[in-house]
């Protein structure tokens, strides 16, 4: 199952759900990077990237990108009224002082018990795995967003992770284009489906068991 432009935007949605008035939220390459643009105007809030910018805005429009501006990801953003640069360093203290609200990331795998792979594929040459350590261990609340299966259909998220990991334990919650989970201490529960699918394509899709939640919501945005 292919991901498009829109089922990239409709889990960027559902994660800037999980944002409020006065958080300072990281945002992950990818995926996580479209969440600013489904947020309230009027709403305040400090995203932060490891590269030393907090207080980062949408994407600017085509054509009136800053070529010193950009996220973590070397991607172009805008910055908001308040905003300010500093150095890796402080950013990273900031990180590791527990400062950051929400960090919302991709990944390659998670496991049934929160456990995130989401910084290399044994074989590929990759630059490292830059803070994705510290958020995973300091973030007060970890958000993967990502393909449900990867390319050659192989299930994300799985019982145990078989690529390198990032950190253990860490993801409390994962947004894929067909459902969303919450990772509790008794394993994944089902929460949230997205429209048009159902819960047999869900399991069907997933390696490990998880738990149905009484009342599931159905999105269609």
């Amino acid at each position: 199952m292919g991901l498009g432009v829109d089922f990239r935007n409709t889990i960027a949605k559902r994660a800037a759900e999980e944002i409020h008035n006065g958080m300072v939220v990281n945002l992950g390459i990818g995926i996580p990077s479209l969440v600013p643009n489904h947020l309230p105007k009027n709403m305040m809030v400090m995203f932060h990237a490891e590269n030393g910018i907090t207080g980062m805005g949408p994407s600017p429009e085509k054509g009136k990108e800053d070529e010193n501006l950009c996220n973590a990801g070397g991607f172009p953003v805008t910055l908001n009224p308040g905003g300010s640069y500093c150095d890796s360093a402080v950013a990273f203290g900031m990180i590791r002082r527990g400062r950051v609200d929400i960090t919302i990331l991709g990944s390659l795998q998670v496991s049934a018990q929160g456990d995130l792979a989401n910084w290399i594929v044994p074989g590929k040459k990759v630059p490292g795995m830059g803070g994705a350590m510290e958020l995973a261990q300091k973030a007060r609340k970890v958000i993967v967003l990502m393909n449900h299966c990867d390319k050659a259909g192989n299930p994300k998220i799985v019982t145990s992770c078989t690529l390198p990991l990032t950190s253990a334990a860490c993801v409390d919650m994962i947004i894929t284009e067909l459902a969303v989970f919450k990772v509790t201490a008794k394993g994944l529960l089902l929460t949230e489906l997205f429209a048009p699918y159902d819960l047999q394509i869900v399991v069907n899709k997933t390696e490990c068991d998880f738990t149905v939640s009484d009342t599931i919501r159905k999105i269609a945005y």
